[in-house]
This record gives C-alpha cells, sequence and structure tokens, in this order.
C-alpha cells in the first residue's frame, strides 16, 4: 500500500505566466507607445499589424515589419511605454488566482519578452511573490525559443514536467513544447492558440478549475 508523501517532499510544481494579454491587460499601453513610434518616425504601419507578432521580442517584430534598423524605434517604444504605464490594468481574478497558488505550495514564475525596466515597475504592482522573472534581458533566445522558459525552470530547480505554461500567443504555445512544458492557453488575452489545440482557461479563476491547485477553504475562489 503506497504512503503519501508529506508536501514539503512532493515533487515541486511551478506556475508560469506571460505578461501582456495574461497578468495584465496593456493593450492600452501599447497602442499608445506605438501611435508614438509613427509620430516620431514617420512611419504607417497600422497598430493591428504590429499586435499580430505580441509575444516575440521588439527586434523581431520590427524585422517581421520589414525594419532592419530599429533601434530608434526601440527606444522611443521604451519611453512611450513607460510614460503610459498607468494604462494598463489586471485581468479581473488574477491576483487573487496567483496568490490561491503560492497558498497550494507552487512557485511563480514570469517569461515575456518584454524588457526587464518596462517590465519590472508592472509587476511590482501585482505584489505577487514571483520566484524568477525571465525577460530578453537575460540573454538566450527570445519566444518562439525555449531559451526563456528553460532558463525560468532553471531559476525555479523544477523539472518541465512539473511545470504549467499559461500565454496567449501562438509563440507561447511554440516556446512551452519546444521546452517541454505543458501549456494552457489564456482565453481572455490578445491572441488565438496554434495546432495542436492545448487546453483553454476561459478566465484567470479557469486555471483553478484545470490544473487544481490543491484543497481550499470555504470562501476560497473555487
Amino acid at each position: 500500500m503506497s504512503t503519501l508523501l508529506p508536501p514539503s517532499l512532493l515533487p515541486p510544481k511551478a506556475l508560469l505566466l506571460d505578461l501582456d494579454g495574461v497578468l495584465l491587460d496593456t493593450r492600452p499601453v501599447m497602442e499608445r507607445a506605438w501611435q508614438q513610434v509613427l509620430n516620431e518616425h514617420g512611419l504607417d504601419v497600422p497598430f493591428e499589424e504590429y499586435e499580430c507578432h505580441l509575444g516575440r521580442p521588439f527586434a523581431d517584430i520590427m524585422e517581421r515589419l520589414g525594419f532592419t534598423e530599429s533601434e530608434q524605434f526601440h527606444r522611443t517604444y521604451d519611453e512611450a511605454s513607460i510614460a503610459a504605464s498607468h494604462l494598463a490594468r489586471e485581468f479581473d481574478g488574477a491576483v487573487e488566482v496567483l496568490h490561491a497558488f503560492v497558498a497550494a505550495g507552487w512557485l511563480l514564475g514570469v517569461v515575456t519578452s518584454k524588457p526587464l525596466e518596462r517590465a519590472a515597475p508592472l509587476l511590482t504592482t501585482l505584489g505577487c511573490p514571483f520566484s524568477t522573472v525571465r525577460t530578453p534581458n537575460g540573454g538566450g533566445r527570445g519566444k518562439p525559443a525555449p531559451d526563456p522558459v528553460l532558463l525560468a525552470l532553471t531559476d525555479l530547480g523544477v523539472d518541465p514536467a512539473d511545470t504549467v505554461y499559461v500565454g496567449d500567443m501562438a509563440v507561447d504555445q511554440e516556446a512551452a513544447r519546444r521546452a517541454g512544458v505543458p501549456y494552457v492557453h489564456a482565453g481572455w488575452g490578445y491572441g488565438c492558440p496554434g495546432a495542436p489545440s492545448p487546453a483553454v482557461a476561459e478566465s484567470p479563476k479557469d486555471l483553478l478549475r484545470l490544473l487544481a491547485p490543491g484543497p481550499f477553504l470555504e470562501g476560497s475562489l473555487l
């Protein structure tokens, strides 16, 4: 007859999340920043074209839009994004759900293509105990390469099988697949999942139903 291990001896579970479109609604910030790029540099590329490539590092997006020299664009975008960061809004229930996972013993991490200088202030507003934050500043290739996901796993000391990555773009799904990490698509985010069809959470609170992080007391989110 098998005996359950004490919680402290169970394999650690980790929840990795994208930032834009998963933890925070930053579309108003991105729209304003992109408009500033258009105004300052005389470009004519609708935000919708930029938005199609969300999830990738900025330089990668610029290359896909046909701009090979984009350092000045990036500086403008960074400055405008920081100035407009007050427009970002938490998705309903996201913080409560994260605290529920922490209470159940899960480790939290963020894997985003947003540079650290822009990501850190936004994450601070959430007040959640993230054990790792991986951005393009940390080296390696950006999503959809698996590098940032694998680096986050190294930071946390967990195996891919004991981790779930929640994203909202096809590049998130590909990065998770290439890292060998189970993926859940944030149905409240900005993009559609790729193939094969992954599990989809319709809201942050739906993650509790899909992942069942542990028992909850009466009056909790379940």
